[in-house]
């Protein structure tokens, strides 16, 4: 490899969920803020669960009567 044109390595980067939920991974950056991880996915929690993107399940759900 050439030197002094690959960016920093940090094997202890922190990663931050939305959820809460901190872990360590590797990264080119020391901190790392996520929307989804293990603990809160739906395919690894098995739950059904919309996320909401600026309103938009609230708005199907009026345009379809949908109550719940």
């Amino acid at each position: 490899m050439k030197e002094k044109i690959h960016p920093k390595y940090y094997s202890d980067a922190e990663a931050t969920c939305s959820c809460g939920n901190v872990f360590t991974t590797g990264s080119t950056k020391k901190t790392i803020r996520v929307e989804l991880c293990n603990k809160c996915h739906p395919f690894f929690t098995g739950e059904q669960k919309m996320v909401d993107t600026a309103g938009r399940v609230e708005r199907f759900k009026r345009r379809y009567n949908i109550k719940g």
